[in-house]
């Protein structure tokens, strides 16, 4: 019987999986599916797509190289401000790109605390160990 091994141990494909997330975080609202097409007057949603977009990559390639608790609880949070974001800075009537925020940033808040979970009982010098 399988005991889940596999989820109890930090690996690379995660980190790649947090690159790729980020990636599709920023070209969000260009999405062929928005209702409406991105105008000038939503620049504030276009740069907290690419802002939060940016912040899960750029953690994520940090955590690929040099592995820190921090850093997931800063992916953790930058997931849980694009879940809320839609209804926080008023496009939640945006229909798709509502819908794009929340499941990524719900795919993101999963992917930090499953790393979180992981890495919360090893030593710091593990951690650095991390992908070598």
């Amino acid at each position: 019987m399988s005991d889940f091994g596999f989820l109890n141990t930090h690996r690379t494909w995660e980190d790649w999986c947090g690159m790729l997330l980020g990636a599709l975080i920023v070209v969000s609202p260009w999405f062929p599916i928005y209702e409406e097409a991105v105008t000038a007057g939503d620049q504030t949603l276009i740069l907290n797509a690419v802002a939060i977009g940016f912040i899960v990559f750029g953690l994520s390639q940090l955590e690929y190289v040099a592995l820190q608790r921090w850093q997931e609880v800063i992916t953790l949070l930058a997931g849980l401000w694009l879940v809320v974001s839609p209804y926080v800075l008023g496009y939640s009537g945006a229909g798709f790109l509502r819908v794009y925020h929340t499941g990524l940033g719900a795919a993101v808040v999963l992917l930090g605390v499953l790393q979180l979970w992981q890495d919360w009982g090893i030593s710091d010098e593990d951690m650095l160990k991390h992908g070598r």
